[in-house]
C-alpha cells in the first residue's frame, strides 16, 4: 500500500479547510433545498414551468452567462486578502428576485442577467479572498466556472457531477478559452474556444435556473418567496465558490495531486 507524503507546511489548519471545502462542494444540492421550501417533491418540481416556457429559461440562462462574460473580462480584476462581503450580495440578490417572484417564469429573462451578474460580483470577491490573480484570464474565467460546478440535473450520475469530476471535464474548454483571451484580448463573437467554455457552463447553470424557475412558479411562491429563493440560489453559489477557491488556493501551495488525494478521502 502507497504512502502519502504529506507536504511540507501542512497543517491541520489546512484540514479543516478543506473538510469545509468538500461540505459545500459535495453537500445537498440546491433542487432538494427548494423542493423543502416550497412543499414539493423533487420528482414534480419541472412540471410546473410549461413546456413553452423550458426553452425561456434556458436562452435567460445563457444571455445571463454571456453578460457575465463581458463584465467578468472588463471589469473583475485585482487582488484583496480581505473578507469577501457575502451578505450585501445576498441583500441585492434578495432584492433582485423579488422582480422573478412577482411576475414568475416571464419576469426570469429581467431578473436573472441582475441576479446573475450580482452572484459574479461575489463570486469574484471570494477569489480574491482567497488569493486568486482576476488579472489572469484564467482566474477569472474560473469564477464563471463556479456557475457549473454548482449546476447540474437531479438525474445525473454522483460519478459525473462530483466536483473534481465537473472540473477535469471541463478543463481543456477552460484552458483554451484562457488561452484565447491572453493571446488576442476579451474577445468573445467568433472566438470557439470562448463559444465552446460558455456553452459547458451554460448547460449546467441552465438545469439549475430551470429549477429555480420552477420552484418560483409553484402556486404559493409570489414576490415574498421569490426573494427566499433568490438568497438561496445566492448562497449556494458562494458556497461553491468559496469552496472552489479553497481548493484552488491549497492546490497553488501544496499541488494539485495531494490536495485532490485528500479531498477524495475527506469527501
Amino acid at each position: 500500500m502507497e504512502t502519502t507524503i504529506v507536504p511540507s507546511g501542512w497543517a491541520r489548519a489546512d484540514t479543516d479547510a478543506l473538510r469545509e471545502a468538500v461540505r459545500k462542494l459535495e453537500g445537498t444540492s440546491l433542487v432538494v433545498q427548494l423542493a423543502d421550501l416550497v412543499g414539493t417533491p423533487v420528482e414534480k418540481l419541472l412540471d410546473w414551468v410549461p413546456e413553452h416556457a423550458r426553452d425561456a429559461v434556458h436562452n435567460a440562462a445563457r444571455t445571463a452567462l454571456e453578460k457575465g462574460f463581458d463584465v467578468a473580462m472588463k471589469t473583475v480584476g485585482g487582488q484583496s486578502a480581505g473578507e469577501p462581503s457575502d451578505r450585501l450580495h445576498q441583500a441585492l440578490a434578495t432584492v433582485s428576485g423579488a422582480v422573478g417572484g412577482f411576475f414568475g417564469v416571464a419576469g426570469l429573462g429581467v431578473e436573472l442577467p441582475l441576479s446573475t451578474m450580482i452572484m459574479l460580483r461575489s463570486i469574484a470577491d471570494i477569489a480574491r479572498s482567497e488569493g486568486e490573480d482576476l488579472v489572469d484570464p484564467a482566474g477569472r474565467l474560473s469564477c464563471l466556472q463556479v456557475f457549473a460546478l454548482g449546476g447540474g440535473s437531479r438525474k445525473d450520475d454522483a460519478a459525473d457531477t462530483s466536483y473534481y469530476a465537473v472540473r477535469a471535464a471541463m478543463a481543456m474548454t477552460l484552458r483554451e478559452a484562457a488561452g484565447f483571451i491572453a493571446e488576442r484580448g476579451f474577445v468573445r463573437e467568433g472566438a470557439p474556444a470562448i463559444v465552446r467554455f460558455l456553452s459547458q457552463v451554460a448547460t449546467r447553470f441552465g438545469l439549475i435556473v430551470s429549477e429555480k424557475a420552477a420552484a418560483q412558479s409553484v402556486p404559493v411562491a409570489g414576490a415574498g418567496a421569490g426573494s427566499v429563493i433568490n438568497l438561496m440560489f445566492t448562497r449556494h453559489f458562494q458556497n461553491i465558490a468559496h469552496g472552489h477557491f479553497t481548493v484552488r488556493r491549497l492546490e497553488r501551495k501544496y499541488g494539485e495531486a495531494f490536495v485532490r488525494e485528500e479531498y477524495e478521502r475527506l469527501k
